[in-house]
């Protein structure tokens, strides 16, 4: 009641102040933001008037049709001033951006009212203060940027909490102290989280989805240990006890035997005095033991892998052909090299730049860049493997390793290539070459999350399109054929196709079902391939009308043949200036319709389905044709 108040006596003033504004209340709730700055060197500002009927005409100021602000987009104006609580009158607020400025002070609790919001940046200023636990009342929020400035005191577990923050939630570069709230494992897997470069210390909660952000998302936080930093949280001190002498204990050092005169309890006092010494000792020998079988065991590791290659290894890292291998004291700890001239080792992997670029059921994709030549990969993280002990762990190490070997065995020109893998009890990583221009998916219905994607759907020519079907088909018409087992890759879709600069397609993804369910043994057989076919259809499909793929387009295109509706009906609209591709779009329609049939016994092979699209225009085309 009493910040209402406050306002509403601002709200009077500025009212007497200006009799004959006509200004409403956002109008002049932004003139109290205008206010509040000393100094407007790029004159952002200027035109702000209280004589005008409305601020949605104003510079940075967007309004909605019922003439309510709704977006405030004032970045890199060098503003100077502070953030006034009028700013929570704008009940309509949407977007508050403000980085890039010199704001100062504390950010107001106040605008913890603004229950429209989505986006919050004010990140690169130079507020101080803690974080107003306030914050977590913004029900909408979906994105909250507060990095590069001075805020200081613990994380509020309250902003944890926002039940819509789904894109950013970025608090680096800051005087945060403290543990990390066990709260912010609750955040959605979906959010890019970012705590680096403040004073947080404590061991990082194993919980939620603090359990699949990388290594990156904590540095910079000395203080900070534990999972996925390579920090160790040193083991909890215990003090050692000594027994409190026993009175009634005779210490005769001829071992004499107490007086016969001496009581029952006198006796029984005797022998519990004895019991910690003894206790002590059969615990010394018992770690004196255990010892000395790690030292030695340990030593037998290490002769085990000596280099067996001429040139120069680091550390204990061994060489088998072009496998690389490295094994900790841990016996399960595994960094093996896959692709024969990749040179990147584990703790140069572990040490570089990582940014989130997809999230999905089956673990979390970074962008790594070295920091040594600069070179990128992409490394999955499938996140912690279970069964970590005895022979259930011992067995479930083999299983990835054979498993990840049976991936990188798939060379082909669009398939995706496995780099390395690494695999611990803690930790199970993928790494592969980076496509940089993301998925046909993005490419068809523009990107959704993550870094936007420079290439619009528009960019997509018929043309292009067709011959990214046909490297996907040949891609996966290897991958069936490649084994005697019946490979498949058991969740072919357009957000798994990814195409690099001139539009080739890789296949990602292939054997990820197997190493996340090994005992199920996804992805295998006819009817894995079947279904397979069956997929593929849907992205030809959604290819060739610009739908989202799924079960009710295969039945609305089926729909429109069987009621001879026209063509432009169907297609994408993008695609309807290209006349002379109609017959070329006909024929792959009714590809994709032969994949989709119910029966699987009824649906060809995917070879007979790589031809049939090489067949379409006479002709083959040279963006994925393998080489």
């Amino acid at each position: 009641m009493a910040e209402l108040s406050s306002l509403l006596l601002f709200l009077a003033s500025i009212v007497f102040y200006f009799p004959v504004s006509g200004l409403t209340t956002d109008g002049l709730a932004l003139l109290a933001l205008k206010a509040a700055v000393s100094a407007d060197p790029s004159a952002a500002l200027s035109a702000w008037s209280e004589f005008d009927a409305t601020p949605c005409g104003w510079a940075g100021v967007a309004c909605s049709r019922r003439g309510r602000v709704a977006d405030i987009a004032l970045p890199d104006c060098a503003l100077n001033g502070y953030l006034p609580s009028e700013l929570s009158l704008l009940s309509a607020l949407r977007k508050l951006e403000l980085p890039g400025n010199r704001f100062y002070g504390p950010i107001p609790a106040a605008l913890g009212h603004l229950h429209a919001l989505v986006e919050l940046d004010l990140s690169n200023n130079n507020l101080s203060g803690s974080i107003p636990p306030q914050l977590g009342r913004l029900a909408s929020l979906a994105r909250l940027d507060l990095s590069s400035n001075r805020l200081a005191g613990h994380l509020p577990p309250a902003i944890a909490g926002l039940p819509h923050l789904s894109g950013v939630l970025n608090l680096s570069f800051n005087l945060l102290s403290g543990s990390i709230p066990q709260a912010f494992g609750g955040i959605q897997a979906s959010v890019s989280l970012d705590l680096r470069q403040n004073n947080l210390s404590g061991e990082i909660p194993r919980m939620g989805s603090l359990m699949i952000q990388g290594p990156t998302a904590f540095a910079g936080n000395p203080g900070l240990c534990g999972f996925p930093l390579k920090n160790p949280c040193p083991a909890p001190k215990q003090s050692a006890k000594i027994p409190k002498p026993n009175p009634s204990l005779s210490l005769n050092t001829g071992g004499a035997p107490a007086p016969r005169g001496a009581s029952r309890s006198e006796r029984r006092g005797t022998t519990l005095g004895t019991v910690p010494i003894l206790a002590g000792i059969v615990v010394v020998a018992i770690l004196s033991i255990a010892f000395l079988q790690w030292h030695f065991c340990r030593r037998s590791a290490v002769a085990d892998s000596k280099p067996t290659r001429k040139s120069g290894t680091i550390d204990d890292t061994c060489f088998d052909g072009s496998e690389e291998r490295r094994r900790s004291g841990r016996e399960a700890e595994v960094y093996a090299v896959v692709e024969e001239g990749f040179g990147l080792e584990l703790e140069e992997l572990l040490r570089a730049s990582a940014y989130v670029v997809g999230k999905s059921r089956s673990g979390i994709v970074y962008k790594v860049v070295v920091e040594r030549d600069g070179s990128t990969v992409a490394v999955r993280r499938l996140g912690v493997a279970e069964g970590t002990t005895g022979n259930e762990w011992r067995r479930r190490r083999r299983t990835f390793e054979t498993e990840a070997a049976a991936i990188g065995r798939a060379k082909h020109p669009n398939v995706v290539r496995l780099l390395a893998y690494y695999y611990a009890p803690d930790e199970r990583l993928l790494v592969y070459d980076y496509i940089p221009n993301g998925t046909l998916h993005d490419a068809l219905h523009g990107n959704t999350g993550g870094p936007k994607n420079p290439m619009a759907p528009a960019a997509l020519s018929w043309a292009t399109r067709l011959a990214i079907l046909r490297g996907t088909a040949r891609g996966l018409a290897y991958l069936h054929e490649m084994s005697p087992r019946r490979h498949a890759h058991g969740g072919i879709a357009s957000s798994k196709i990814l195409l690099d600069d001139d539009h080739r397609p890789y296949i990602s993804g292939y054997g990820v079902a197997r190493l996340l369910a090994p005992k199920k043994q996804a992805a295998v057989g006819e009817a894995a391939q079947k279904a397979d076919v069956y997929a593929f259809g849907l992205v030809v499909l959604e290819a060739v009308t610009g739908r989202t793929a799924g079960a009710e387009v295969e039945a609305w295109v089926r729909a429109a043949f069987l009621e001879e509706r026209p063509l432009s009906e169907v297609v994408d609209p993008a695609l309807l200036q290209e006349v002379d591709a109609k017959q070329e779009v006909m024929a792959v329609f009714h590809v994709a319709l032969a994949c989709t049939v119910r029966d699987p016994d009824l649906r060809p092979r995917i070879r007979a389905v790589a031809e049939s699209l090489d067949r379409v225009s006479g002709e083959s085309d040279s963006v994925s044709r393998p080489v």
